[in-house]
């Protein structure tokens, strides 16, 4: 009997926005959940929006979340059960290039291998 491989993953780093007080308890979880390799908090970032017909001015953290694409909606609806906004702010960027041996740690973080540009 074979054993199979892990497949390629595509990294991603996803970017959320969250209440300050939020931000540990977010990223911990992904973290725990095996959903990301690493999460790393800005702590204080300026966000300028527009929400129900308003500018607002705040202050939030952001979570810079690094994982691979196939994790991307179930990371998605793991931020969204927990995230204390009505429409929180979930983007994902692809990495078209980086240092392989990094990748391959988040892929092997996330048990998949690692693929990028």
């Amino acid at each position: 009997m074979s054993e199979e491989k892990p497949e390629k993953a595509t990294i991603i780093v996803v970017c959320c926005t969250c209440p300050q007080e939020k931000a540990a308890e977010l990223a911990r979880f992904v973290i725990e959940s095996q959903l990301a390799a690493c999460v790393n908090i800005l702590p204080e970032v300026r966000s300028i929006y527009r929400w129900n017909d308003k500018i607002c001015d705040e202050t939030e953290s952001l979570l810079l979340i690094k994982t691979g694409q196939a994790n991307y909606a179930e990371l998605e609806r793991s931020l969204r059960e927990r995230h204390p906004y009505e429409v929180p702010e979930i983007v994902a960027i692809p990495i078209e290039r980086g240092l392989p041996d990094y990748l391959q740690w988040v892929a092997s973080c996330i048990g998949t291998d690692a693929c990028a540009g």
